[in-house]
């Protein structure tokens, strides 16, 4: 295959990732595609850039902000292919980062029926598990879900400053 035949045109480009010129057009200017231009001034993608797009699509579904993305994909060559390798490392940077989200999102499944910390003492369960409202002092939100990653093994109504074996 020849370079030039190596590259597609933005309409190609949105004909096979399903965005409007115009979101491509967006990407580019955040820098998340990096398109050479030919002496007309036409955008010419690497057919790589299917692939990075759609990456930069799935991403957004899993609630990533672009500059997050733009993170993960800054290491990525601009005009070459990425390999296994590359896309191994993102994969493996991105799974960490969406295993806290679900347990997070458990946590708050879990929490939804009862007290979640939030210091209003509004349902009758609050006052249980959170008696004196101890947990306001912990700071602002709902600190059973926000803070639980600081508290292993600690149940709702229980402080950071009291001991887990008590």
């Amino acid at each position: 295959m020849t370079p030039r035949a190596k590259e597609i045109s933005i309409g190609e480009l949105a004909r096979r990732t399903g965005l409007a010129p115009s979101a491509i057009r967006y990407y580019e200017d955040e820098g998340l595609v990096h398109p050479e231009r030919t002496a007309a001034g036409q955008r010419r993608f690497l057919r790589s850039d299917i692939r990075r797009l759609s990456f930069v699509m799935i991403a957004q579904r899993l609630g990533f902000a672009l500059s997050r993305i733009r993170e993960l994909l800054q290491d990525l060559p601009d005009r070459r292919t990425p390999n296994a390798r590359d896309w191994s490392r993102i994969s493996t940077e991105i799974r960490g980062e969406l295993d806290q989200r679900i347990a997070q999102l458990e946590r708050l499944r879990d929490t939804l029926d009862g007290c979640i910390g939030c210091g209003c003492l509004s349902l009758e369960t609050c006052a249980l598990y959170n008696p004196d409202d101890i947990v306001g002092a912990e700071g602002t939100g709902p600190r059973f879900v926000v803070d639980t990653e600081k508290r292993p093994g600690r149940s709702p109504g229980q402080s950071n400053r009291e001991d887990p074996a008590s």
